[in-house]
């Protein structure tokens, strides 16, 4: 499993995915609610969407061989090799405003993105 485990920002040529801490914060909130210390946020970009691929968000304990682990204030965050090759250069950030609030992925390599912010073209 390669594990790039180092600072979040930690560079794997230009395969890096970069965690804020305020996603950080809350991944840490929602694993302790969760009750299990040993789970780690699983970040995957699929197929579908209303612009061609779209982001998943789901928690597991687990990382497999071809997964990425990118770490930040203690907090783990996952992703598979295909997956990393479209978030390659992303930040992935939680945001609270008066629309309300929601983890964000900001991808360089989006070439166009739907208006919810949860799928992308590239």
């Amino acid at each position: 499993m390669p594990d790039t485990a180092l600072p979040a920002t930690a560079q794997e040529g230009a395969r890096v995915l970069t965690v804020s801490d305020s996603a950080a914060r809350r991944v840490a909130f929602l694993i302790e609610h969760e009750g299990d210390p040993a789970l780690m946020l699983r970040l995957t970009v699929s197929g579908g969407g209303c612009s061609g691929f779209q982001y998943g968000f789901a928690f597991d304990a687990t990382a497999n061989e071809d997964d990425h682990v990118f770490e930040k204030n203690g907090v783990k965050v996952v992703t598979d090799d295909v997956s990393l090759d479209l978030l390659a250069g992303s930040t992935l950030d939680y945001v609270e405003d008066l629309m309300g609030a929601a983890f964000q992925i900001k991808n360089p390599n989006a070439t166009a993105s739907c208006g919810c912010g949860n799928s992308f073209a590239a």
